[in-house]
């Protein structure tokens, strides 16, 4: 521990992300990355966009690409917020939306770990609303006193899923707090909340381009709600950095978006594939919690989810475990290409066998 940091940097505990292998070959099941590559037409935008541009700062409202998106939510402008990756979003929503040491903000105790590490760098109090042994969080949990609400949905690291009517039953009995949707993974089965935007002025739709569009390199994510909201998210963007999305970002996430028919077309694989991988591990006896997004959360009888991670890395498999109460059994597995995911078949089949 260094004598310099500050007491926050002393005293919190980061977020750990998956790990980027650069020693040797895998299949890399472990971050939730899209398959297939981004559209061509992304990938042309920004190599059109690498230019003497460059020179010059990119549009720090973003306007184009908000555009781009107003048509394709049927919202207004004026009602999306860009930001450098989704999580960079919900950061800038702590600030923008919670009081620190106010009322609890609620989230469940099995979800994104990213919500409790912004909570305590920004003195957020917080209250994890508890999941059953099958990962489901119950609604009236969200029926208490607090002062916000964060829901997954599709939830991470499970893929459970919450209803359209279940979330608007949450936003009607919390009209005074601002509740935030994360859908990181929705377009791969989930329901959306973005119909429900222009009804519920405390609702925060938070999106990615990271997995659905192949753009996890890219680092463009965006929020939907009322204008209000994404006046404050700006707010506090200008107070850190007004220019948080670069010019070939914004280039190949305008176009990344407009290409609909690739869009539906890797999506679509990726569900067929998740659907087919999930069936298989169910007749040899592997259990999966059943997912709304481009992974799957898989535990076996005859192998702890710990030592299940390990025999996998070991055959060049890597999938995620996370050492925490309820889910220390479980490992998550990115929905890869049909020939990685028939490896990864073959692996977990040999090492469930293993004594």
């Amino acid at each position: 521990m260094n004598r310099y940091w500050s007491k926050i940097v002393k005293n919190i505990k980061p977020y750990i992300p998956g790990e980027q292998p650069k020693d040797r070959k895998f299949i890399k099941l472990n971050t939730n990355e899209n398959p297939y590559p981004p559209s061509p037409k992304a990938i042309e935008a920004i190599r059109l966009a690498a230019n003497e541009t460059l020179r010059l700062y990119p549009d720090p409202t973003c306007d184009e690409l908000r555009t781009t998106l107003a048509r394709r939510y049927n919202l207004e402008k004026d009602q999306i917020f860009i930001g450098n990756g989704s999580d960079e979003i919900l950061a800038f929503s702590f600030p923008a939306f919670f009081e620190p040491a106010g009322n609890p903000i609620l989230f469940a105790e099995v979800t994104y770990s990213f919500y409790p590490v912004y909570a305590d760098f920004f003195n957020i109090n917080y209250r994890l609303i508890p999941v059953d042994a099958e990962l489901n969080v119950s609604e009236e949990g969200y029926y208490q006193d607090n002062g916000g609400i964060i829901i997954a949905n599709p939830n991470a690291p499970s893929g459970r899923g919450v209803s359209e009517q279940t979330l608007e039953a949450i936003l009607k009995k919390n009209k005074n707090s601002v509740v935030i949707i994360d859908e990181a993974y929705v377009d791969f089965g989930g329901q959306s909340a973005v119909g429900l935007i222009n009804d519920y002025p405390n609702l925060l739709v938070i999106k990615t381009l990271s997995k659905s569009h192949s753009l996890a390199g890219l680092r463009v994510g965006y929020a939907m709600g009322n204008e209000g909201l994404m006046q404050g998210l700006t707010r506090v963007k200008d107070s850190i950095n007004s220019y948080t999305v670069d010019r070939l970002a914004l280039d190949g996430a305008k176009e990344a978006i407009q290409d609909e028919a690739y869009f539906q077309e890797t999506r679509s694989k990726i569900i067929k594939t998740r659907k087919r991988v999930t069936a298989r591990l169910a007749e040899i006896n592997i259990k999966v919690i059943p997912s709304h997004a481009n992974f799957i959360f898989v535990s076996s009888a005859q192998c702890h989810g710990e030592v299940l991670f390990q025999r996998l890395r070991e055959k060049g498999i890597l999938v995620r475990h996370f050492n925490k109460p309820k889910i220390d059994n479980f490992i998550r597995v990115t929905i890869g290409t049909d020939e990685e995911m028939d490896c990864f078949l073959d692996a977990i089949a040999v090492v469930c066998l293993i004594k």
